[in-house]
């Protein structure tokens, strides 16, 4: 197992809808071990593909608090099959770090989707589980949290993350000079 790299928005990877995985093999079982290492290591409860640069769809979440037993839930091609209710929760991302925003979703979700062995799971999800399933099932889509809240905060974030990467590049050519 490994520790990936986490894609930081505006990552284009982060904005295409990501494609079915057609067969469970031992590469999907591979990234599906990376992800949830890479999930604990960020630390973060919910981690999908795309957010590794891999356009595949494949969820791991694990929203128990870290000191507690882990309760790894890891679903391929995951569908939102009913939702019910609204929820406004605290949202953050380790694709959009240090923003955290406002979002509303559904309460309660039934989330269909295939385990690792190939048996199809159904799981009823109700508050931070259901946020969660729905916030990694947006990133299979290339919907961020923030194409959830109002056009004026996301302008302000994609700006401020605008700037944070140009700072960071001058920052690498600032240090290259230096050699």
């Amino acid at each position: 197992m490994a520790v990936a790299k986490i894609r930081v928005y505006p990552d284009p990877v982060l904005q295409v809808k990501a494609a079915e995985i057609e067969k469970i093999d031992e590469r999907v079982v591979q990234l599906a071990a990376d992800m949830a290492e890479t999930m604990y290591a960020a630390p973060g409860v919910g981690l999908a593909a795309p957010q590794i640069g891999v356009s595949a769809r494949l969820i791991c979440l694990d929203v128990k608090p870290p000191e507690g037993e882990k309760e790894l839930i890891t679903l391929i091609n995951p569908v939102i099959i009913e939702a019910e209710g609204r929820i406004v929760e605290e949202e953050g991302c380790l694709s959009v770090p240090e923003i955290r925003e406002n979002v509303a979703r559904s309460e309660r979700v039934l989330v269909r989707g295939l385990d690792l062995n190939e048996r199809q799971r159904e799981i009823e999800a109700h508050g931070l589980l259901a946020v969660a399933f729905q916030h990694e099932i947006d990133h299979l889509d290339g919907i961020l949290f923030i194409d959830r809240i109002s056009r004026l905060k996301r302008g302000i974030i994609q700006r401020k993350m605008r700037r944070r990467m140009q700072d960071a590049r001058a920052d690498r050519e600032d240090g290259s000079r230096l050699f």
